[in-house]
C-alpha cells in the first residue's frame, strides 16, 4: 500500500508540457493522481481488499533507469528484462525465490528471476560506486518519507510500518 500511494515514477520528456529533454523523478500518487477523483486511501483500500479477497501477489517492477541516474550514464531497464520479471511474476516462479529485505525502501527483492541477471535485482550492485548509491538512496528515501506526510494520519499501522526508513 505504501508504495502504490506514494506513486513513485518519472516526467519523461515529451509526456509533459514544459519538460526539458532529461526524465525528472516525482511522486503521482496510485501512479496516476491527476486520473484519481476520489481520496487516494480509498484506492489504496480496494487494492488491500482484492488482494486479500483473491490470495494475490503483489510486484514493483522497475521499468526506469537502473545503475545510476541519466546523468550517470545509466541505460533505462532492458525490455526483455522488464518482460522476465513480469513474466516470472504471473507464472507464480518468484513465489518460492528467497527474498533480501531492503530496510530503506521496504522491499522485499526477490534472490533470483530467470532471465534477468542478478544485479539487475539488486539495486546497489548495479551501480559502479556502492557508496554514491548509498548516497542517492538515503536522499530518495527521505523524499518518500516528506511525500508520505500527507497520508500518515489516513492510513494504518501497518501501511506506516511497510514504509520507507531514511534513517
Amino acid at each position: 500500500m505504501y508504495h502504490f500511494l506514494s506513486g513513485y515514477t518519472a516526467k519523461v520528456a515529451g509526456t509533459e508540457k514544459g519538460m526539458g529533454s532529461q526524465p525528472e523523478a516525482t511522486f503521482s500518487t496510485c501512479f496516476g493522481g491527476p486520473f484519481m477523483p476520489r481520496r487516494p486511501t480509498v484506492y489504496g483500500e480496494m487494492l488491500r481488499e482484492r488482494l486479500s479477497k483473491h490470495g494475490g501477489s503483489c510486484w514493483l517492477v522497475n521499468t526506469g533507469w537502473s545503475g545510476g541516474s541519466v546523468a550517470d550514464g545509466a541505460e533505462r531497464m532492458k525490455i526483455s528484462y522488464t518482460r522476465a520479471m513480469l513474466r516470472a511474476a504471473l507464472d507464480g516462479k518468484l513465489d518460492a525465490t528467497p527474498i533480501n529485505f531492503d530496510n530503506c525502501f521496504g522491499l522485499g527483492i526477490p534472490d533470483a528471476c530467470p532471465d534477468v541477471p542478478s544485479e539487475i535485482l539488486q539495486p546497489r550492485k548495479a551501480w559502479s560506486d556502492p557508496k554514491r548509491y548509498d548516497s542517492v538512496a538515503r536522499d530518495l528515501c527521505g523524499r518518500f518519507e516528506n511525500n508520505f506526510q500527507q497520508f500518515v494520519d489516513h492510513v494504518d499501522k501497518d501501511v506506516l510500518a511497510a514504509g520507507i526508513s531514511a534513517s
